[in-house]
């Protein structure tokens, strides 16, 4: 079966892709639920290899300390995956995080200032917000739910 995920992708950057197919038929095919597996967890996969358990509890435990997004990262740079594979316990520096964030966006076609991401202010400015009617309900319900 020729499926490619983000979990097999995380387990291929493991060393781990013999998994991978257990992985998804268990229904572990996202690394959010990947990070509730437990000992049980891969008795029923059929992970039954010690380091391999403990590589993989490593990485679950990374996981859940520090987010999904992280594996996302590493995936995504090729220079990270030709080390250890100590590389998914890493977390980029933040500023290199925006750059790696900005830059995906990009390739992505993502615009954030863009439709449905935000409201252009022109729309904003079309509200008439200086209406008594508006200005009677903003300050009422501003009240109900601040006061």
């Amino acid at each position: 079966m020729a499926v490619s995920n983000i979990v097999c992708e995380w387990l291929r950057a493991l060393g781990l892709a013999q998994y991978a197919e257990s992985f998804l038929d268990n229904g572990y095919d996202d690394l959010e639920i990947c990070k509730q597996v437990g000992d049980p967890d891969l008795d029923a996969i059929g992970v039954d290899n010690p380091s391999h358990r403990h590589k993989l509890l490593k990485s679950i435990r990374s996981l859940r300390e520090k987010g999904a997004a992280s594996v996302y990262f590493m995936l995504n740079d090729p220079n990270s995956l030709s080390g250890s594979m100590e590389i998914l316990c890493e977390t980029p520096p933040s500023h290199e995080l925006e750059l790696v964030l900005a830059e995906q966006l990009e390739t992505d076609g993502v615009r954030l200032t863009a439709h449905p991401y935000s409201t252009p202010v022109s729309l904003l400015h079309n509200t008439n917000l200086n209406n008594t009617n508006n200005n009677s309900c903003w300050r009422k319900w501003h009240s109900n739910n601040f006061n």
